[in-house]
């Protein structure tokens, strides 16, 4: 069983929105680069090959290919130094970890794309849009139920 000072001190730490992605997503990582005094951002593009962990300790593995070689970035979902994800296009998969690609060469190295209707994308939205909205009145509910705790715990205190 998890302790629950565990929940609330990673709350403090997460992204206030998830990252939407998925494996064998083709994705631009822009990232926070900080030189001595001097501030940058850098992008990585590449295929999300990977994704493991859960809470804080959640990462991602995101593969590209440089002259011919391949180059592999492990990235932790909730750093500060990730601006931000977007996804260029979506692979179609059927395996959690897509180690296999390291071994590819040529053309066999590229994810055919996965294509959704205007219709399927539309619910997905939705979807995506009704479980931020039940997730904040989630958040909305434990507020009230602490403060509620906190004054009967004074209460019975006086």
């Amino acid at each position: 069983m998890r302790n629950k000072l565990f929940d609330v001190v990673e709350k403090t730490y997460q992204r206030p929105r998830r990252l939407e992605f998925e494996i064998g997503d083709d994705v631009v990582v822009t990232l926070r680069i900080i030189e001595g005094v001097k501030e940058r951002l850098q992008d990585f593009e590449g295929t999300v090959i990977a994704r493991k962990g859960s809470g804080l300790d959640e990462m991602f593995t995101v593969r590209r290919i440089v002259a011919n070689q391949g180059v592999e970035r492990t990235f932790p979902m909730h750093s500060p130094k990730i601006v931000a994800i977007k996804t260029k296009r979506s692979g179609k998969v059927r395996r959690a970890k897509l180690y296999y690609l390291r071994d590819r060469v040529g053309k066999s190295r590229k994810l055919k794309e996965r294509r959704i209707s205007a219709a399927k994308r539309k619910a997905l939205t939705a979807a995506r849009e009704e479980r931020a909205r039940k997730a904040a009145e989630a958040d909305q509910v434990v507020a009230a139920a602490k403060s509620d705790a906190t004054s009967n715990a004074e209460m019975a205190a006086t």
